[in-house]
């Protein structure tokens, strides 16, 4: 393959990885705009895309580094990160794991172990050091003492405005006005700890390499509440259901999960509405409508 980003790609993976490597192949890896190249012994995965998403991918170096640096997961060390003056692309050079699904119990016993240890590293506050990416959307991390006012003024509020910047108004819009005000009762009797989250954790960021070690990547690194990571794990499915059962083992979900969910499902569907359109409207709008439905029952 012929890529005009390659010799600028071959440039920063000599540079920082060794001044031997010559690109001998490189082929699409089939997840999204991406390349595998090689030289014969070395191998190195790439994520490539305009060269406005060059934040997007320094932004995914800083998470990677703070997961990384806990040891409860194998991530993809990152080896360099640029763009091609000739092609006008970002690139992210990652190193190359042979990756496999959660499918095994024994799988979804040391996914939920490294999971368990990952959250119970926690931070001095809520948020993180640096703004990053949810997606391709902007997830603003901005320092905070209080939980269910982060998530209110840092997550749910910046969707809902961008929904409605992109044509999604009417009912809506309606329940999301309803939520923002009545977040917090979701709080009064759970206090979460500041914890370390992956933050984007559907089953296609998550695998374990040949020998069952659990691995995770593409990050949206935060510190918040621990369910959010569990949540978002169980919105689109994929994981053993021993990975439920032992991550619970090792550190129960407090009572209340199930209408926190809601607001955590919520939060994601709603990314997806604004990045892929009218086709998860009505999911989103069923969530919204569920949590202002359960709000209201706890209030009584």
């Amino acid at each position: 393959m012929n890529h005009p980003a390659l010799p600028a790609i071959e440039s920063a993976i000599r540079q920082l990885a060794g001044n031997r490597f010559r690109i001998r192949s490189a082929h699409s890896s089939g997840n999204g705009p991406s390349l595998t190249v090689a030289d014969g012994s070395a191998k190195y995965f790439v994520k490539l895309g305009a060269i406005d998403r060059l934040p997007m991918f320094e932004a995914e170096i800083d998470g990677l580094l703070a997961l990384a640096s806990t040891g409860c997961f194998r991530t993809p060390a990152p080896i360099a990160c640029g763009s091609g003056e000739d092609s006008g692309e970002a690139f992210l050079v990652l190193e190359h794991l042979e990756l496999h699904p959660l499918q095994s119990a024994e799988h979804g016993i040391r996914f939920a172990d490294a999971l368990v240890a990952l959250h119970q590293t926690t931070g001095p506050r809520f948020g993180w050091r640096c703004d990053n990416f949810i997606g391709g959307t902007p997830q603003h991390n901005a320092w905070a003492d209080n939980w269910a006012l982060f998530f209110t003024e840092h997550r749910l509020r910046p969707q809902f405005a961008l929904a409605r910047s992109k044509g999604f108004s009417g009912e809506l819009q309606k329940q999301g006005e309803r939520l923002f005000d009545r977040v917090p009762a979701l709080f009064l009797d759970y206090r979460p700890r500041e914890s370390l989250l992956h933050g984007d954790l559907w089953h296609g960021n998550a695998a374990v390499l040949a020998d069952g070690t659990p691995a995770i990547f593409d990050p949206a690194t935060h510190y918040g509440d621990r369910e959010s990571d569990i949540a978002m794990s169980e919105l689109f499915g994929g994981f053993p259901g021993s990975f439920y059962a032992r991550y619970r083992a090792g550190w129960a979900l407090d009572e209340g999960y199930e209408a926190r969910k809601l607001l955590y499902g919520l939060y994601h569907m709603l990314n997806h509405l604004n990045l892929f359109g009218r086709g998860y409207l009505g999911e989103a709008l069923r969530l919204a409508t569920r949590l202002n439905a359960a709000l209201s029952m706890w209030n009584h």
